[in-house]
C-alpha cells in the first residue's frame, strides 16, 4: 500500500514542480574564459576578444593566468589607458592563478595585470549592459482580455492545482 501511495503521489509532485519551474524567469548568465584557450597572458589582444561578444548584467569573467607573474586588477578608465597598477578599484588575484570577476553592475570594466605586463597588452575593457528583454509573444489583438484568458488564468490554473492536492490527499488516505 505504502508502494503504491508513493507511486500515485509521485506523479502530482512532479506536475507541481513542473508548473513552477514555467513560472521561473530564465537565467542565461555566461561565463567567459579570458582569452578563450590562451587566458590571460602575453601576446592576446584582448580588444579583439571582446570586441564580438555581448557582455551582460549577471556574467562571469574567468581569469586562467601563471599565478607567479601575472594579477588581475580592475581600475579606472585613466589607470587602464595609462597602465597604472599603484591604486586598483580592486585586486580580484586571489593567488591561485583562477580568479572569477562576477559582472553585476551595468558599466564598463577595466582590467589590467600589473608587474609592467599590462604595457604588452594585458588589459581589457569589458562594456556590460543589461539583458535585452525576453522575446515577445505574438502580438496582442485585443487590448482587453477576453473572457477565456482571464479564465484560464483565475480559474482553470488554480483549478488543476487544487485538483491535484485532493487526488494527492485522497491517494495518501489509502
Amino acid at each position: 500500500m505504502e508502494g503504491l501511495r508513493r507511486c500515485i503521489g509521485l506523479p502530482a509532485v512532479v506536475v507541481v514542480l513542473m508548473f513552477a519551474a514555467m513560472m521561473l524567469p530564465e537565467v542565461a548568465a555566461i561565463r567567459y574564459i579570458v582569452g578563450a584557450n590562451m587566458g590571460w597572458t602575453t601576446n592576446v589582444n584582448y580588444t579583439t576578444w571582446a570586441q564580438d561578444k555581448h557582455f551582460y548584467n549577471g556574467d562571469w569573467l574567468f581569469f586562467v593566468y601563471d599565478r607567479n607573474q601575472m594579477n588581475v586588477l580592475e581600475v579606472n578608465q585613466t589607470d587602464y589607458e595609462s597602465c597604472i597598477s599603484d591604486h586598483p578599484l580592486h585586486n580580484w588575484t586571489t593567488g591561485a592563478g583562477r580568479d572569477v570577476v562576477p559582472l553585476n553592475v551595468t558599466k564598463t570594466y577595466y582590467f589590467i595585470s600589473g608587474k609592467g605586463f599590462c604595457y604588452g597588452g594585458m588589459k581589457v575593457a569589458i562594456h556590460v549592459q543589461d539583458p535585452p528583454p525576453p522575446p515577445s509573444s505574438s502580438p496582442i489583438r485585443n487590448a482587453s482580455p477576453t473572457l477565456m484568458s482571464t479564465l484560464r488564468g483565475q480559474v482553470i490554473v488554480p483549478a488543476l492545482f487544487a485538483i491535484a492536492a485532493v487526488w494527492d490527499s485522497f491517494i495518501f488516505l489509502l
